[in-house]
């Protein structure tokens, strides 16, 4: 068997692992809304409010920190990429349902959040010596949540793996074949340039990656952003037929595009879920970190990374291609019902063919620069990953030998990302990840009742007029060691926590 059988069977099987995986997280949001009574829409403002808080204790992050280090992940090639091959797959209807699936799934985002801080833990790492860093995430809540620590290991170490020496080459692959395109840059010289740059910062340890991400990020997105908008404007006469089409050919009602719409619902669904990463496993380390007294405060912020994920970075993108008409839709017999850019592959060259609408001749270089830092901010997050499970491998033990290891080997792997069978690698990387992502989602059915307990415990506190202070004993949690350090009274103010006892009846 040659490599090119090998990666269009590898391909086909990850296929058939994410397919279905799309509808159960679309599935699990549904039941998460309802049993949440929806609370994605009801606490808004509760979001808004979370993110100005600061920890009151050193060794965790704000929820603002955590916050932009999921968003790392989120917001990137994915967030572009995907949304072109959503359209050229389902047409603009596809824009619709990522809008409903990313309101909708977002819950689940919540439900990891909750859970990766009620089983979390507090490990002394390098460059935190005078406070222990908090860290949780899939490996934890499977062990202490669901109390099966064999399968916990085993995630631990796919992540481990994965993370560190797998994934990063994929996201250097992107930057080199961006700046070869662009620039006519050959791969060595943005392998070398980001090699340089992510071993800066990871050398630094957490605070560094933290530092630097809760930089880059804001500014790339809030850039993106504007950049999109300017292109939406510049073509604002053409935003209610664009609004329109979206709308019509998502429902079907479209006479030219009701071929797809069952392709528009698919593409919709799949890539909303990939583009935010939703359900995947992959935002719960960075969700554990936050220092905050209730489970349920991270909960809402990581709900509002998937909104700035799906229904800005996302929304933007698409209705950028839509209005500027940079875009092509597939019969999937080989043909097309519509071609506004023949011989040009749906990918970030439609994003390049929009910009160039505003500033002629300036898209291919704004895409390969943000392609660069987009890629190195989500390498950032990788490491974290890889390294959060590495200390929950350790189990408490000191290891800066292997810490060695997997700062080297993720430098080795992004050196080399440019020049490997991207094809190839990609195909047994979702496999690997999508396997992860399975035993994630299952876990997070089992763990229903805990989520349930943590959302309507926080709203009880809210009605009250508390700040919700979190005591899992009084919930009948087990398993969340974290909330009963007495070093976490450093997080909540004693009159809150009397409060709270108080009102949940476990008062002296």
């Amino acid at each position: 068997m040659d490599t090119t059988q090998l990666t269009t069977m590898l391909t086909a099987i990850a296929d058939g692992i994410w397919g279905p995986m799309a509808y159960l997280v679309i599935g699990l949001g549904l039941l998460f809304t309802i049993s949440t009574k929806a609370v994605q829409f009801r606490r808004i403002p509760d979001m808004i409010r979370q993110l100005r808080d600061q920890p009151r204790a050193e060794g965790g992050l704000s929820s603002f920190q955590a916050l932009v280090l999921a968003l790392a992940s989120r917001v990137g090639v994915g967030s572009i990429a995907g949304v072109a091959t959503a359209i050229a797959g389902g047409g603009p209807g596809a824009l619709l349902w990522m809008a409903i699936t990313g309101l909708l799934a977002c819950t689940v985002g919540y439900a990891e959040a909750a859970l990766s801080q009620t089983f979390k833990r507090r490990v002394e790492d390098e460059d935190r010596r005078k406070a222990g860093e908090d860290i949780g995430g899939m490996p934890y809540y499977i062990k202490h949540g669901l109390r099966i620590p064999f399968v916990g290991g085993l995630v631990a170490v796919l992540g481990l793996i994965g993370y560190g020496f797998v994934f990063p080459g994929f996201q250097v692959s992107s930057i080199a074949a961006s700046a070869h395109l662009a620039f006519g840059l050959p791969g060595w010289i943005p392998a070398v340039l980001v090699t340089g740059m992510i071993a800066v910062v990871i050398f630094g340890g957490t605070t560094r990656i933290v530092r630097v991400t809760q930089t880059l990020v804001p500014l790339l997105a809030v850039g993106y952003l504007v950049l999109a908008i300017a292109v939406i404007v510049a073509n604002i006469s053409r935003v209610p037929e664009a609004v329109m089409l979206i709308v019509r050919s998502g429902l079907g009602l479209q006479p030219m595009l009701a071929g797809v719409t069952g392709a528009a619902i698919a593409w919709g669904v799949r890539r909303a879920v990939f583009a935010s990463a939703n359900g995947l496993g992959e935002a719960t380390f960075a969700a554990a970190a936050a220092r905050t007294t209730h489970p349920g405060k991270q909960g809402l912020v990581q709900t509002f990374s998937i909104y700035i994920d799906v229904l800005l970075i996302c929304m933007a993108t698409g209705l950028m291609m839509v209005v500027s008409g940079k875009f092509n839709v597939s019969d999937h017999r080989g043909g097309f019902v519509i071609e506004n850019l023949p011989g040009i592959d749906a990918g970030p060259n439609w994003v390049q063919e929009s910009i160039d609408t505003l500033a002629p001749g300036w898209g291919a270089g704004f895409v390969a620069v943000a392609v660069l830092l987009f890629g190195f901010t989500c390498l950032l997050l990788y490491f974290y990953v890889a390294n959060s499970n590495l200390l929950f491998l350790l189990d408490g033990r000191r290891g800066p030998g292997w810490t060695l290891v997997l700062r080297l080997g993720t430098l080795a792997i992004v050196f080399t990302g440019s020049v490997v069978n991207a094809d190839l690698v990609w195909a047994a990387g979702d496999i690997g990840l999508g396997l992860i992502a399975w035993v994630n989602l299952l876990c997070l059915i089992l763990l229903f009742p805990v989520v349930h307990k943590v959302c309507r415990d926080y709203d009880r506190q809210r009605r009250e007029g508390l700040d919700p202070v979190f005591d899992p004993e009084a919930l009948g949690i087990r398993g969340a060691d974290f909330w009963k350090d007495p070093a976490r009274a450093e997080d909540g103010t004693p009159e809150q926590t009397a409060r709270q006892k108080e009102a949940s009846g476990t008062g002296g």
